[in-house]
C-alpha cells in the first residue's frame, strides 16, 4: 500500500504515569469526552479510556497526541468493524 501525503507517519504509543497522567500517540481523531470516559480513534483501533475527574491537559491531533490526567481505571480497544470478518468470511477464506 503505498504511502501517500493523507498518511500519518506517527506510530502508536500508550505511555501511564502512576494512573493519574496518559500520553497516547498515533491518534487520529477524538470522539466523545467527559470527566469518566474518553473515546478515541488511533492507528490500531477505537481506544476507551475510564476513570474519574479525567481531563484532556494536550490535544494536537496533527502531531497525533494526546494527555489525559486524571484517575486512569481502564483503557480498552474495541477493534475496527471494518477489519472484522464474521464465522463465515473466516470459513470462505
Amino acid at each position: 500500500m503505498p504511502i501517500d501525503d493523507k498518511t500519518p507517519k506517527w506510530r502508536h504509543q500508550v505511555t501511564l504515569v502512576d494512573r493519574e497522567e496518559l500520553t497516547v500517540e498515533g491518534v487520529v481523531g477524538l470522539g466523545s469526552y467527559d470527566e469518566h470516559e474518553i473515546v478515541m480513534e488511533t492507528e490500531r483501533g477505537t481506544l476507551v479510556i475510564k476513570g474519574e475527574g479525567l481531563d484532556i491537559k494536550q490535544l494536537s491531533l496533527d502531531k497525533g497526541n494526546i494527555t489525559v490526567e486524571g484517575m486512569i481505571k481502564s483503557l480498552t480497544y474495541d477493534e475496527e468493524t471494518k477489519n472484522k470478518k464474521g464465522l463465515l468470511g473466516r470459513l470462505l477464506k
